[in-house]
């Protein structure tokens, strides 16, 4: 229990402090190759102007470097590789310990952390200079969409055919078998998942909001024993705390999609490891606001003829509306940690 303990706080301590080291290198690239968008969006998904929002970012966001996210992926996925060098090569007692690559529990989430991640840095790539047709550049959103599908879909057929996982758990009262509509029930979670990336969008919004998700999430897989996922999640909280340092209003840069994607992916597959997919929506809940204030924006500007929201998602609606960047995200942090505290008494009651 004490060893366990130590490798998941002491590797999420590790993590923030190679982020505060990184961040300065990373920054000093950023800035000097000027990665930021040469202009603020201005055409929503649905193809409508969006003069408010543009009116609201065009300083900041043609200013401030974007790609920040690199460190989110960067920092996990050389910590686990280099933790299990040294148990290959060095097995001391100490090093197997530590090391937190497994098969069963940390295989798929790290896949999928890179993999998305790796869409992200393309779509920012394009964003930064100027190529495609969505919003202000960046990959065609159903190019990406295809992309995120291919992945959720190998996630998908590997908890089927490898875990022979075929239900899922509901709190309180037990396991509902899904059969073989186990495969389009994660991949539709997943996309649900994915497009709570939208959050990213004021200072230290994302930051905030993911931090306190993974150190639920770490704290559940803990609960269950299973210590490698759990140490791979505050691997991750202690990356986004130390990307976070630099976030806080004034942004020193942002994190951009290549941290989006791949948090918002691995949030999914970390969800269904630990048997709590339907405690996502609680413990995620910011995500799932942000999600809804878009869609429900779209069709009503599609039925309706009108905006519910003077902008969407729902966090710039309170910016537009004369609430401070700041008192915003403060806001957002704070329920974000009450419902990762709710989500994580009911995953370890409801069992």
């Amino acid at each position: 229990m004490v060893l366990n303990v130590l490798k998941i706080f002491g590797l999420a301590v590790i993590s923030f402090f190679i982020g505060i080291l990184l961040t300065p290198l990373l920054t000093h690239f950023l800035y000097k190759y000027k990665v930021w968008r040469k202009d603020v969006r201005t055409v929503a998904p649905d193809g409508s102007a969006t003069p408010i929002f543009a009116s609201l970012h065009r300083e900041r966001e043609t200013k401030v470097p974007r790609m920040g996210g690199i460190l989110i992926w960067i920092i996990p996925l050389c910590l686990i590789f280099i933790l299990w060098f040294l148990s290959i090569f060095f097995p001391t007692p100490l090093f197997k310990k530590l090391n937190f690559l497994s098969r069963s529990q940390t295989w798929l989430p790290l896949f999928t952390l890179i993999a998305a991640s790796l869409v992200g840095l393309a779509d920012d790539i394009f964003q930064v200079f100027g190529k495609g047709k969505y919003v202000a550049g960046g990959v065609r959103f159903s190019r990406r969409l295809l992309l995120i599908i291919l992945i959720a879909s190998v996630g998908a057929l590997w908890f089927y055919f490898k875990l022979e996982k075929t239900d899922i758990f509901i709190p309180f009262l037990g396991d509902f078998h899904l059969g073989l509509l186990f495969i389009p029930f994660f991949i539709l979670t997943m996309l649900a998942t994915f497009s709570g990336s939208a959050i990213d969008g004021l200072d230290g919004l994302a930051g905030g909001v993911m931090a306190a998700i993974f150190s639920a999430y770490s704290g559940i897989a803990f609960s269950q024993n299973q210590i490698d996922i759990a140490t791979f999640c505050a691997a991750i909280a202690g990356t986004i705390l130390a990307f976070l340092w630099f976030n806080i209003p004034p942004a020193r840069f942002y994190m951009g999609e290549t941290g989006m994607f791949g948090l918002t992916t691995t949030l999914t597959v970390v969800a269904f490891l630990t048997n709590t997919v339907l405690i996502l929506p609680i413990i995620a809940f910011p995500l799932v606001i942000t999600s809804f204030s878009i869609i429900i924006q779209l069709l009503s500007k599609k039925f309706l003829r009108r905006k519910i929201f003077l902008v969407s998602p729902i966090h710039h609606h309170f910016e537009a509306k004369g609430w401070p960047a700041y008192k915003v995200t403060m806001r957002f942090w704070v329920i974000s940690v009450i419902f990762a505290i709710i989500g994580m008494v009911i995953a370890l009651l409801g069992k």
